[in-house]
């Protein structure tokens, strides 16, 4: 088991920075980076994309910005994780194989993780008795069933472990969680279980303060904004986890933005409903009960988070 592993946020959304993934390969050491693309709205994008061209649906800028890390992750062996593949995560796949190739990279292995479009399948789960009822208006999904253009669930950490499992130098996703991305290296590497659920749920957090990018290192900071320097080159959250169940968020040297006790907290509550009832596939975190301490230097201690199971 490793002493600790640090998870670099590359991607925040579907159009984030492009060079914030070659700053964090390149500015510092890490072991893994994770992306995340996927807003609700951006499935349906991607489907409308694929139904006009099926070698499409996934996002296309991926595949450039690896081929730009690529050479870079093979020799420092850090793993990539990520859930561009929107609806089509085999195209993205191959996307990136072929840059691979291009570059002359022979020995990378790729996963794709599947199962998480589930609108052939729409029927038969209404007609096991779960409504899928709107959860604002009450309203029956049959009343608009014409209209549905994708269905997806959301899976969490444990397939990506899985993948891990198999030696994956890269793991390309569907819709799974922005927090599993963080969580599925901690899972892997420290040997948590399934019912480890204050562990589950601190990696959950984690994953939270990294999802969107340069939002928890001062990029959406409400505080004394006009103080954080150099945003143009903003550096990207790290989380610097360790398998007693404390984690560091912080960032490389040497780049703009900053991490304190503000940053970061103010990312805790960003689209969080109830705060006492986090809810992922893996667990449900109560934020309530998290502690932070700022250490300086750009480094916050996570810890003390506490979780119970998932739901049924």
């Amino acid at each position: 088991m490793k002493e600790k592993i640090r998870i670099a946020s590359g991607q925040g959304f579907w159009g984030d920075l492009l060079d914030a993934p070659y700053q964090q390969v390149t500015k510092g050491e890490i072991d893994y980076l994770v992306m995340d693309y996927l807003a609700e709205v951006t499935m349906s994008i991607l489907q409308k994309q694929k139904n006009r061209n099926p070698k499409h649906g996934y996002a296309r800028d991926l595949p450039i910005l690896m081929k730009k890390i690529l050479p870079i992750i093979v020799e420092k062996k850090i793993k990539v994780i990520t859930n561009g593949g929107g609806v089509n995560p085999v195209a993205c796949a191959d996307a990136i194989l072929e840059s691979a190739v291009e570059l002359g990279i022979k020995e990378i292995k790729i996963a794709v993780v599947l199962g998480d479009d589930i609108k052939a399948c729409l029927d038969e789960i209404v007609d096991s008795g779960n409504e899928l009822n709107n959860m604002e208006t009450g309203k029956s999904i049959k009343t608009v069933k014409d209209k549905i253009l994708s269905a997806n669930v959301y899976f969490g950490a444990f397939p990506i472990v899985e993948a891990l499992e198999k030696d994956a130098d890269i793991v390309i996703t569907g819709r799974t969680t922005d927090t599993g991305l963080t969580l599925a290296p901690m899972i892997y590497e420290f040997g948590w279980k399934k019912d480890d659920y204050d562990l589950l749920s601190l990696g959950t957090v984690a994953g939270h303060i990294l999802e969107c990018g340069g939002q928890s290192t001062g990029g959406n900071f409400l505080g004394d904004w006009e103080s954080i320097e150099n945003l143009a080159e903003i550096g990207f959250p790290i989380a610097e986890a360790y398998p007693n169940g404390e984690v560091i968020i912080t960032k490389h040297e040497n780049t703009g933005g900053k991490v304190n006790f503000d940053t970061v907290a103010e990312q805790l509550v960003y689209e969080i409903g109830d705060p006492k009832e986090y809810i992922t596939p893996d667990c449900v975190a109560d934020f309530t009960s998290i502690k932070l301490e700022d250490l300086g230097n750009d480094r916050v201690k996570l810890f003390n988070v506490k979780g119970k199971p998932e739901t049924e």
